[in-house]
């Protein structure tokens, strides 16, 4: 089966709406067979009291992308994806503009995933390092 690019971008934002992806305008804009790109706008939804982007909305935009990516090596239809530990280390501080998440597998495993997600301003400058660690587990049935 081949990759399809767009397809998976799309699903990536379909199933973000109604969600934080959609609250912190978090939008998919590009992938490959072992990477996903996600954008979002700095502003003062992002801010923390001192005018800057807030940590907190780096790691969540590290956690979306690098868990979205997980789904890449799953099969939708019986698995699913947790993050079950995430470590960022920021770097720069960001008044405004956009900041580019990129996941990148480390280690691709049966029921782990590692993923480095590089968070980069407009000129490619560094602003937040993360590292994400998702388990695959098989899909739960609806409790409805």
């Amino acid at each position: 089966m081949t990759f399809d690019k767009d397809k998976f971008i799309q699903y990536c934002n379909d199933i973000s709406k109604n969600t934080l992806m959609q609250t912190l305008n978090i939008e998919f804009v590009d992938a490959g067979e072992d990477y996903l790109v996600a954008t979002m706008p700095v502003n003062p939804t992002v801010y923390q009291p001192m005018g800057l982007l807030h940590g907190g909305a780096s790691v969540a935009l590290a956690e979306s992308v690098g868990s979205a990516a997980s789904m890449l090596f799953v099969n939708a239809e019986h698995s699913e994806v947790r993050g079950i530990e995430i470590s960022a280390n920021h770097l720069k501080a960001k008044r405004e503009g956009i900041v580019t998440a990129t996941a990148r597998i480390l280690h691709k495993g049966r029921s782990i995933h590692l993923w480095e997600i590089r968070i980069t301003d407009e000129k490619n400058s560094l602003i937040s390092l993360c590292k994400l660690t998702n388990m695959v587990l098989p899909k739960r049935k609806s409790q409805d």
